[in-house]
């Protein structure tokens, strides 16, 4: 059976795939429509996030990956109706995305992510100041 994922750099080298932090557990969605797949796509779009790809593939194949991941696989069957508030992210994003300019990189684990952000903000800073003088000079 073909589900449809939501896809970051289709076919590339850097592919990803789009997941949910749903109760501490990592989360694939399955849609089994395509058109649900699409508006969550656009709805992420809508927040800024980066726009991703809708992909059919094979549910199995998906529900491997994720397994061999350490994910978890939902599926959003057609008419899906949620009844908790977990549930509900699988109709709609959350309103707060996690930075996803690294994506491509493995995520620190929970007691560095906030040194490493910390660190990240002032190295950025220091190459934004870098940056300014060096076209202030130019001036």
């Amino acid at each position: 059976m073909l589900v449809h994922v939501l896809l970051y750099d289709a076919g590339q080298d850097s592919e990803g795939i789009h997941s949910l932090e749903l109760s501490g557990q990592t989360v694939v969605l399955m849609f089994e429509n395509r058109d649900d797949a699409d508006r969550y796509a656009g709805l992420l779009e809508a927040q800024d996030f980066p726009t991703p790809s809708v992909e059919a593939l094979d549910r199995e194949e998906i529900e491997l990956f994720c397994r061999e991941a350490g994910y978890e696989a939902r599926f959003v069957s057609d008419g899906f109706v949620p009844k908790t508030d977990d549930e509900r992210l699988m109709l709609a994003p959350p309103s707060a995305n996690r930075d996803v300019t690294n994506w491509q990189e493995s995520e620190p684990d929970q007691s560095q992510a906030g040194e490493a952000s910390s660190k990240e903000s002032d190295s950025a800073v220091k190459d934004l100041d870098d940056v300014r003088r060096r076209l202030e000079g130019l001036l």
